[in-house]
Formats: C-alpha cells, sequence, structure tokens
C-alpha cells in the first residue's frame, strides 16, 4: 500500500504541475479580460468631447534603453503628439536601476545618469509636463543610505529641468503633494516607500516635511480626498494596492520548481516541492516589497481603508512589471510597471484585465466630465504601439 502511495502521489503532483504549466504557456503574453470586458473595443469616448487632459503612466522605466530604440519611449513620443502641451507624464518610480543614482565615481552611476537623461530629455523636447516619484530601487533598493540616494535623484532631476513639481513629494516625504492638472482633475502623489523603507526616513520640519507624526499624514490624506468629491482624483504612488503578480504572492509553476532562478535565469536546478518554500514565504510573510510583509500590509490597509470611502478615486502604481487593472468599491485600481521589465501575472482573481507586455496606461479626461482608461503596448509591427484595452472609469 505505501509503495502505491508513493508513486501514486509524484504522478497526481507532476500531473497537475504539468497541466498548471501548459495552462500558464497558453495565456502568458495574451491580454486577460473580465467577461463584462470582453467586448471593450465598442466603447469609445463620445466624439464631440474635447480632450483637457492626458496622462502617461510609466512604471518602473529605469532599464530604458539610451540609443534611441526603446520601443516604450517611442510609443511615448507618439502619445505626446496626441496630447500636446494638455499632457503629463508621471513616471512612477523605479526610474533608475538598479540602485536609483548613486555618487560619482560609483560603478553605476554612467549608466544611471545615461537613462536619467534620456527619460529628462523626453520631457524637455515636449511642451506639456513631467513628474517622477521615487520607488524601492530609487532609494538604494529600500536599504540603509536610500534617502541620501533619493534625493541626489531628486536634485539632479530639478537641475535639469527647472520645473518646481517635477519631483514629487519633495525631500522623500510622505505626502500627499498635490497638483490640479485641468478644473475637475486633481492628481495626488504618494510616497508608499517611505512606508516600507529600512532605515532613515525623513520627517518634520527639519527634513521639510510638513508634520512630524505619520498619523498627520492620513488625516491630510482624507481631509484632502473629502474636499474633492466633486472632482476626479488620480492618486499615484510606487507600490499597488492590488495585483495578480509576483509582490502580490502570484507565481508560476515554473518557478515553484526552479526556484534558484529567482538569482539567476540560468540557475535551472529542479528542486520540487522544496522549490515551494520560496513562493510560499513571499505569499505569506514577504520580503519587504512585498504585500504581505507587516509594513505593506500595515500602508495598505490604512490606505484603502481611507479609499473605500470615496467613488470618485482612480489609484495609479507600479512595482509589479506588468498592466493590470481592479474595480473595487467604485474605484479603480492599476499597476502600470512594465515600463522596461517583464514579469508573469495570473489572470482572473479579482482582475478585470491583465497582461503581461511592455507598455503603459493613459488616463484621458474629456470636456464632459468622463475619464477614460486606456493600455498600450509595445508592438514588433508599429512604434505607435497597440490598444490592448479602454475603458471608462
Amino acid at each position: 500500500m505505501l509503495v502505491y502511495f508513493l508513486i501514486i502521489v509524484p504522478v497526481l503532483a507532476l500531473s497537475f504541475m504539468a497541466f498548471s504549466y501548459w495552462q500558464e504557456r497558453a495565456y502568458r503574453r495574451k491580454p486577460f479580460y473580465r467577461l463584462s470586458d470582453v467586448g471593450w473595443q465598442r466603447h469609445v469616448p463620445p466624439p464631440d468631447a474635447e480632450l483637457l487632459h492626458s496622462v502617461a503612466l510609466l512604471g518602473d522605466i529605469g532599464a530604458v534603453a539610451t540609443d534611441g530604440t526603446d520601443p516604450v519611449m517611442r510609443m511615448v513620443q507618439h502619445w505626446q503628439q496626441q496630447a500636446g502641451e494638455k499632457g503629463t507624464m508621471v513616471f512612477l518610480g523605479d526610474n533608475i536601476y538598479p540602485i536609483g543614482l548613486p555618487e560619482v565615481g560609483n560603478r553605476h552611476r554612467d549608466t544611471a545618469e545615461a537613462r536619467l537623461n534620456t527619460l529628462l530629455q523626453s520631457i524637455k523636447s515636449y511642451p506639456g509636463q513631467g513628474i517622477f516619484l521615487g520607488g524601492n530601487h530609487d532609494w538604494l533598493k529600500g536599504r540603509e543610505g536610500g534617502h541620501e540616494q533619493l534625493l541626489r535623484q531628486e536634485r539632479y532631476v530639478l537641475e535639469h529641468l527647472q520645473q518646481p513639481n517635477s519631483y514629487l513629494p519633495p525631500n522623500g516625504c510622505p505626502g500627499p503633494s498635490c497638483l490640479q492638472l485641468a478644473e475637475g482633475l486633481l492628481l495626488v502623489v504618494i510616497n508608499t516607500q517611505w512606508f516600507v523603507q529600512r532605515g532613515f526616513k525623513p520627517l518634520g520640519s527639519k527634513y521639510g516635511c510638513p508634520y512630524s507624526d505619520i498619523e498627520e499624514f492620513f488625516l491630510s490624506l482624507n481631509k484632502l480626498l473629502k474636499r474633492n468629491t466633486h472632482q476626479r482624483v488620480l492618486i499615484v504612488g510606487h507600490h499597488p494596492l492590488y495585483s495578480n503578480a509576483l509582490h502580490g504572492g502570484k507565481f508560476t509553476i515554473k518557478q515553484h520548481l526552479f526556484p534558484l532562478t529567482a538569482l539567476h535565469k540560468r540557475f535551472l536546478i529542479p528542486l520540487p516541492i522544496f522549490g515551494s518554500v520560496y513562493p510560499f514565504y513571499r505569499k505569506m510573510f514577504g520580503a519587504y516589497e512585498d504585500m504581505s510583509h507587516r509594513k505593506y500590509k500595515k500602508m495598505r490597509k490604512r490606505l484603502l481603508r481611507i479609499f473605500h470611502k470615496f467613488d470618485n478615486l482612480i489609484y495609479v502604481g507600479g512595482h509589479d512589471h506588468n498592466l493590470q487593472h481592479f474595480e473595487v468599491q467604485g474605484n479603480h485600481y492599476i499597476v502600470s510597471g512594465s515600463g522596461s521589465k517583464l514579469a508573469f501575472v495570473k489572470k482572473g482573481g479579482r482582475a478585470t484585465f491583465a497582461v503581461e507586455a511592455l507598455g503603459y496606461f493613459v488616463i484621458n479626461y474629456y470636456s464632459n466630465g468622463q475619464v477614460w482608461m486606456e493600455c498600450r503596448i509595445t508592438s514588433d509591427t508599429s512604434e505607435t504601439g497597440l490598444l490592448v484595452f479602454r475603458k471608462r472609469v
């Protein structure tokens, strides 16, 4: 009996993994749509509505090509031509891989500076505006000394753009910072990395922050949203609040079987069963950048508790290297983190849309008060990219 058990159980487990792997292979890189959104192409903004403002949401673009061949930045050029001066480019953090902008003499400095200059040039040549916010990589991957690393990047951006609101929130403070993009459309920027950062985090007037107790941040955010229920509010931060990807605890079968690929993609050493320990840990306890980590979990809980009081919000983050949309309690939550890297995203769950592809989301605000979301991905056949999802939000 024991022999049959030792044979049947591994065979069933391997069969399940093989089937799951086949399913993942079948839908990876293909867009997923909630059933009610399958016919999204039939829905378009009213032709007589004037575009008042357009926001391009570019997440995790820190590995951008610096020789002019970057496919996402070529798509952005097309968006710039369409939006003109009525556009805002928002870089959602992880603007420079791997560790932000280090000091002069560091072995990563030349590459980092070239990548940041590429992003800055895309703003300088554009009549609209550009806004940066910091992600975990910009904060030295969340390690000690991250604040100094972030300030170095902020100073560099402000010096080269000469625009007062080009890096928000200022000084590495938690925020919230707000900017009126158009009549009826407000942008709110939150420094989500502050809440999960290890080591020093600025707070208080000594560091240019408006308050010395983090509880005042949540009170300020709640008051800000309460004062602006008459208009649409676009909130941006680096970390997503909903995700069907790595930082939300979702892993591929390959990652369960070959866990060492987390260190390097060539470490294809099969470790069945034992290999599931790492994904289980990330899902249940989490690294500092995961939703399951206690700091991230606490931040997410506090933010959602506030957001669920309102129904005029759109929250956009990056962090996970894919494109996702969720609709929860009347608000919309977007992941726009595939500006330069790609990672697996699981279909279904609470997501209305998901795709593993390079690209970004655009939020368009029209004269009739309507707000439409678009998802654009790169294409081998067109520099303007492909529109793969559109929805009124």
